[in-house]
């Protein structure tokens, strides 16, 4: 049974116990909370969690005009989903098995995009020229202009680059690494949630790529991250990208699980 609140702590008390199970495979999910808990605005959100005799066994949401996000959970609990909303799910995004099943259940999408999570092994630091860094207010308009651009190129939409910016430099999120005292890569790091940290975005500007800078901001966010603030490192990538996935897997990044986001309007 599938039950529903647009109250994100009443949410919590319920299927956050459940989430903590899998903190790798829920990462998505638990940075959500952890975002909304630091302050992170969501307009008109929902929040589900689906039983089974008693027991949460699953959990979706969805803060617009993000797609909607699912949990780990069993197959099974996908047909009731999208019964509930009457087969009105514009997007989705969760683990391959469970958006199959959506797309038997509701015909081919417009768009699918192929996603991997990794999680990170031992970490290899690549021998690039520059140094990391935190980013700073004076960083924002930079940043805005590399989060509108990297918003463009991956053709999924985060909200207002401005807003996302701000809320991401006052909560420590962003890293930049420098070449010659320029920044010249971004990696974002989430808030750390059941001892995980998410990395992303990761974005070098096309004039700048192919110095493997990309390779050493995430490898920068990545130890921050582990020496500061979490137990795991995490991320995302398209397998419609060969080459970031070879990058993230020479600095130790290792397969955790195919995921796709899918869209039909």
């Amino acid at each position: 049974m599938w039950t529903f609140t647009s109250d994100a702590e009443e949410y919590a008390a319920v299927a956050e116990p459940f989430l903590l199970g899998d903190p790798v495979g829920n990462t998505v999910p638990l940075t959500v909370l952890a975002n909304l808990r630091a302050g992170m605005p969501a307009k008109d959100p929902f929040f589900g969690w689906w039983t089974v005799d008693g027991e949460v066994r699953g959990a979706a949401f969805r803060t617009p005009p993000h797609p909607i996000g699912l949990a780990v959970m069993p197959v099974e609990a996908v047909a009731p989903l999208v019964a509930e909303f009457g087969g009105d799910l514009p997007a989705v995004m969760g683990r391959v098995e469970l958006t199959d099943e959506v797309m038997r259940l509701l015909g081919t999408p417009k768009r699918v995009v192929s996603e991997r999570l990794y999680r990170l092994g031992t970490l290899a630091v690549p021998d690039v020229p520059g140094r990391g860094r935190l980013a700073v207010p004076a960083d924002f308009p930079l940043l805005v202009s590399w989060y509108q651009a990297f918003g463009d190129e991956v053709a999924l939409g985060d909200g207002d680059p401005a807003e996302r910016v701000a809320h991401r430099l006052a909560g420590r999120q962003l890293f930049v690494w420098e070449a010659g005292g320029t920044p010249v890569s971004l990696a974002g790091l989430s808030p750390a949630a059941g001892g995980v940290c998410r990395i992303g975005p990761v974005y070098t500007p096309p004039s700048c790529r192919r110095n493997g800078y990309g390779a050493a901001v995430t490898a920068y966010a990545s130890q921050a991250g582990l020496a500061e603030r979490c137990e795991q490192a995490v991320l995302f990538t398209d397998l419609g990208n060969p080459t970031s996935n070879a990058i993230y897997q020479s600095i130790g990044y290792e397969p955790v699980s195919d995921y796709a986001h899918i869209t039909y309007s």
